[in-house]
């Protein structure tokens, strides 16, 4: 797959506030990309620079190639950004909204009827051309913006928090829009919050924290980086569970042990290798294993282990 969207360490300040710091990673068309943070993080700032609306005190970001310092003009061509948050406009429907941009896109003719046919059918805007934007729902209003993201058939597609405030309904027919996107071979970039509905899009994963990328990978990769940092594995033997609970306590990789309904849940630092030779040293003392589960890592552990909850 060729590259669509390369950050090229994008360093932004306001005043003392380093914002993104030295930031890189890039996505490939028909990725879906989740960018991971918590409040703060730079993520948005991250997505405005890749959408030429600010600029980078140093790095760069290329789209199809193209700089976003050098041809913002051609990056605007091959990119559709959704903002976090846009306004209502009053007495104005949805077929007058999408028209208008459709114009300002410098679509003309057949054309502009042809892609505002186009995006209404795929977002299931069309029964709901004549109402009015301020009468629609949370979940429609989304919908109307993607819409308007789509015009122009852009290439590279950046979403900021597209599901926020969401009912769960609303989320999993964004989902759905989102991964036909990328089976269009569109790359996606796209930030929530809810990291179970990422988990459920996302091929590939950027972490920020503090404006700086913490892990980058597919999901699979993170994830077993992730479970390098720190993982949790439940044991349940037939031996005296002091006895085992000291004997854990004195392995390599052990951080804490504390009761867990019959057993025990360790807390562990290291890879698969070192969890296998936990248990093979469990059975080698006699301490009579029955149940060994490492319990299974998702993006939310992920979060939780490359992330310290910094607040810029």
């Amino acid at each position: 797959m060729t590259t669509a969207l390369s950050v090229l360490g994008v360093t932004k300040r306001f005043g003392k506030l380093l914002a993104v710091d030295n930031a890189s990673f890039e996505i490939k068309r028909g990725e879906i990309l989740g960018f991971i943070g918590p409040n703060g993080a730079g993520k948005t700032t991250t997505m405005r620079i890749c959408a030429t609306l600010d600029m980078p005190d140093s790095g760069d970001v290329l789209i199809d190639g193209r700089s976003v310092l050098s041809n913002p003009r051609e990056v605007r061509e091959r990119l559709g950004f959704m903002p976090d948050a846009y306004g209502a406009y009053v007495h104005t429907t949805i077929s007058e909204y999408l028209d208008f941009y459709a114009r300002a896109y410098g679509l003309r003719g057949r054309s502009r009827t042809r892609m505002l046919d186009y995006v209404k059918e795929f977002t299931a805007l069309r029964p709901l051309q004549d109402k009015l934007i301020t009468a629609l729902s949370k979940g429609m209003k989304q919908r109307l913006c993607l819409a308007k993201t789509l015009l122009h058939d852009p290439a590279i597609m950046i979403l900021d928090e597209p599901a926020a405030g969401l009912d769960p309904h609303a989320r999993i027919e964004l989902r759905e829009l989102v991964l036909a996107l990328a089976g269009l071979g569109k790359a996606v970039m796209i930030s929530s919050h809810i990291l179970t509905e990422l988990s459920q899009v996302c091929s590939t994963v950027a972490v920020i924290e503090a404006g700086k990328i913490c892990a980058t990978g597919t999901v699979d990769e993170v994830i077993q980086m992730a479970q390098a940092k720190h993982s949790q594995v439940f044991v349940r033997s037939l031996a005296d569970r002091e006895k085992v609970h000291r004997a854990l306590l004195e392995e390599a990789g052990v951080t804490s042990v504390r009761p867990h309904k019959n057993g025990l849940m360790v807390d562990f630092e290291g890879g698969e290798e070192r969890l296998a030779r936990l248990l093979q040293s469990l059975v080698e003392r006699g301490l009579i294993p029955i149940e060994f589960s490492p319990n299974q890592v998702d993006l939310e552990d992920v979060f939780m282990s490359l992330t310290k909850g910094q607040i810029q």
